[in-house]
């Protein structure tokens, strides 16, 4: 057998409605040849926790082999896991097509589902995942500003702590005074251009983070298809993507937001619109988990056809002779963060490329960082675990700083905040945080 891959790794059908999947006999089985070859490896340790603490498990035992670990103790790798997938994307030489048919990821999403089943997982980790729930209290006035003013004060965010798990010290995001989806349904004007890439008309998933959270992200990405002639519409309604459930193991949740969502977004897919989604991770859901999970149903699979990341879109336009690139304002030196679920699209450098085009106009220093910067959605905030996205994403927050640039941004936005609460723990606090989007939209120098 041939050591390693010479093959781009390939993904198999997630099979997660058969007996198998949560037995647990063939789960600890499967975990311990894993977690074995792992060990013979090694080239994960500088990733994220679940792999020190595999390799300290293993370290411990009598004759440093996996088979002295306990089974109880696997949790400890299992939990630390926050399916960024680059241990799979970047590192591992085991993946299929290789015959070991190793994916690091997709296990510990397995054992999550397990743990799930089994009633292990607490409440209040479900109630943090809701993301619907927590964004029904935006754009409500009076309340939407009294809970922000609260969430801030000491004494509360001690109490979450201590009740709901979330670290007193870790950002949060506030709630909108205005939801995105409150806005525009649709814009005026423009007859759709399609080009050889890319359709001419796009359909707007909001996300919970953009409709909830920072609608200006939203309204950024509107008034760049605005100026490009782009018709757009927001899509008729939706609800989370379910990325936080999957990464509970929460894999039923996950089918509830799947029936709510593919039917409406397969409409569009079909009437040839492009579906955009500003944050990487829902784009990702419907782009990879959801097709994977669900690979015979053909509605996801449309879905996953039509889904864009912005930038991606953005860049294909501009291949296709069709995006302006009259940008008029210098956005001086930017240190920029690839997202780990930008990286896992497999789409390229799309927003660094951005940025380059805009650079052939006006002033643009950029410095790209691309490296896991530790924050995973809820790891990030939890209690237990926000002091290790904090180590995690150390070497980000000191790349980031380089040449004290004007703006950082990352096409997450909550690895964003979480890079410029750790730059400015480190002394080096950023001049400006503003999403990509954000700076093409000064860029080109609108309003």
């Amino acid at each position: 057998m041939r050591e390693g891959n010479l093959e781009a790794p390939t993904r198999h059908p997630l099979d997660w409605q058969s007996a198998d999947f949560r037995d647990e006999g063939k789960l600890f089985a499967e975990l311990e040849r894993v977690f074995d070859i792992c060990h013979g490896c090694r080239r994960c340790v500088s990733l994220c926790q679940s792999f020190p603490n595999l390799f300290d498990l293993v370290d411990a035992t009598d004759d440093g082999e996996v088979h002295g670990v306990r089974n109880a103790d696997y949790w400890k790798v299992v939990d630390q896991c926050y399916l960024c997938d680059l241990c799979y994307m970047t590192k591992c030489p085991y993946t299929p097509p290789h015959a070991w048919n190793l994916d690091f990821p997709h296990l510990m999403l397995r054992a999550k589902a397990f743990k799930f089943g089994q009633g292990e997982v607490p409440a209040r980790e479900k109630l943090l995942a809701s993301t619907d729930v927590h964004g029904q209290f935006a754009g409500i006035p009076i309340v939407v500003q009294a809970v922000n003013k609260v969430s801030t004060t000491k004494p509360l965010r001690k109490f979450m702590q201590a009740q709901l798990g979330v670290n007193a010290e870790a950002w949060r995001p506030a709630l909108a005074e205005q939801r995105f989806r409150w806005g525009r349904a649709m814009s005026h004007g423009s007859e759709a251009t399609h080009g050889e890439r890319t359709p001419g008309k796009v359909a707007i998933f909001a996300t919970c983070y953009v409709n909830y959270n920072e609608p200006g992200i939203g309204e950024d990405l509107l008034k760049v298809l605005e100026h490009n002639r782009i018709p757009y519409e927001i899509v008729e309604k939706e609800q989370c993507c379910g990325m936080p459930r999957l990464e509970l193991g929460d894999l039923e949740g996950v089918e509830r937001a799947r029936k709510a969502n593919i039917p409406v977004l397969a409409r569009y897919a079909r009437e040839g619109w492009a579906i955009l989604s500003a944050v990487p991770s829902c784009t990702l859901m419907f782009k990879q988990e959801l097709p994977l999970m669900f690979p015979g149903d053909a509605d996801t699979q449309l879905v996953k056809d039509a889904m864009w990341d912005p930038f991606e879109y953005l860049v294909a336009r501009h291949k296709d002779g069709l995006l302006k690139t009259d940008f008029n304002t210098a956005l001086g030196k930017i240190s920029y963060h690839i997202p780990c679920h930008g990286r896992v699209q497999n789409i390229g450098r799309k927003t660094e490329e951005m940025f380059k085009l805009i650079g052939r106009s006006v002033s643009v220093q950029l410095n790209t960082v691309e490296r896991c910067s530790g924050h995973a959605g809820t790891y990030g905030v939890k209690t237990a675990t926000h002091p290790l996205a904090m180590k995690i994403g150390k070497p980000v927050f000191k790349a980031m700083a380089k040449d004290e640039p004007d703006f950082i941004s990352s096409d997450c936005a909550l690895a964003g905040h979480h890079i410029a609460q750790g730059m400015a723990q480190a002394g080096t606090p950023a001049k400006a945080l503003q999403h990509p989007l954000s700076l093409v939209r000064r860029a080109y120098g609108l309003a």
